[in-house]
This record gives structure tokens, sequence and C-alpha cells, in this order.
């Protein structure tokens, strides 16, 4: 591997990481209605684990409540039990052809736990982006030790790989202040 290398995989990883960690805040419960809260939610069809978006329509209906229209009329009973199984607390409520998820108001009390989460959240991802800075640097030491690189030439790239991960973690910030922004709005 060459410095450029080193670089390019350091910053493909850390967008990754970005990446997990907006995946994980959109699973995070607030008071809005999203149709991000139910995808990772699995449905037994036909005895095997079933994403819900492979098996419903899931809409959102207004700001508090979610609609889930099985394609499988015979499977209404099952999404309506893994839906009150997750660890969402969600009572969804069955009318005909259609589920329908009232989402509760979200506690003072609740919403500083959520908080408390996101930033959790957030900080494991910061640790996996600088875990990705330390594998880097790692390499470049290497390519020191063996001569492939200059010194000039890995005190640069060390710089540039502090700057991407001074970059990607500023990101993960943004992403989790917006998110407890979100949660603390009632």
């Amino acid at each position: 591997m060459n410095r450029k290398e080193i670089l390019k995989d350091a910053e493909i990883r850390m967008k990754k990481s970005v990446e997990a960690i907006r995946e994980d805040m959109a699973k995070v419960r607030t008071g809005r209605a999203s149709t991000a809260l139910l995808d990772h939610l699995k449905v037994d069809y036909y005895g095997n684990p079933t994403p819900m978006n492979q098996v419903a329509t899931v809409s959102v209906s207004d700001a508090r409540t979610l609609a889930v229209t099985p394609w499988d009329k015979s499977i209404i009973p099952l999404v309506e039990k893994s839906i009150m199984e997750s660890d969402l607390g969600l009572n969804p409520v069955t009318a005909g052809e259609v589920i329908r998820i009232p989402l509760p108001p979200l506690t003072e009390e609740r919403r500083v736990e959520m908080t408390k989460l996101v930033r959790g959240e957030g900080e494991n991802g910061k640790v996996a982006v600088r875990n990705i800075r330390r594998d880097a640097n790692h390499h470049l030491k290497e390519l020191l030790k063996n001569k492939e690189v200059a010194e000039d030439e890995e005190k640069k790239a060390l710089e540039d790989i502090q700057r991407l991960t001074d970059q990607y973690v500023e990101q993960i910030d943004s992403v989790v202040a917006d998110k407890e922004a979100e949660i603390m709005e009632v």
C-alpha cells in the first residue's frame, strides 16, 4: 500500500462510519412518525425472518401515526406480533387491512434518556473513526520504517489523516446534534 491508497482507504472507512451513525440515528424514536423506525424489524414470514419493508408498505399517515399495509393479508397477525415484541414500546391497532401504529408523545424524562443514548452512539462512531486513524497512521509508520516513503511525506500524510479525522468527527457531532434537537423538540 502506498501513501495515497492508505489515505483513500481511511477516507472510505470513515465515510462508512458516518453513514452507519446516520442509519442508527434514523432508528431512534423521536416524537415524529418516521418509516425508518420499523426498518430494523423482522417478520416471521413462512419461517424466515424477513425485513418489514419486504412484506408490507410502511407509510406515515400523520405526524404521530404510522400505517403498515401487509401485501399478504394472512400475515397481519405476524406483523402486529413483530411490532409488539420490538423494543420500541408501540401498540399497533388493526383496522381491516391496515395496521395503524400511534406514536405516544415522549415524556421529558424519556427524551433525556434518548439524548444520552444518541450521544453514546455518536461517541462510538467517533471511536470508530479514531481507530481508522490509528490504523492508517500505523501503516504510514511501517512505510517509513521500510523506507518506502520519506519522513516529510509521512509527516504530510499524518497531517492529512488528522484533517480527515477532524472532518468526520465533526460530521458525527453534527448528526448527533441534529438528532438531539429533533428529540427535544416538543
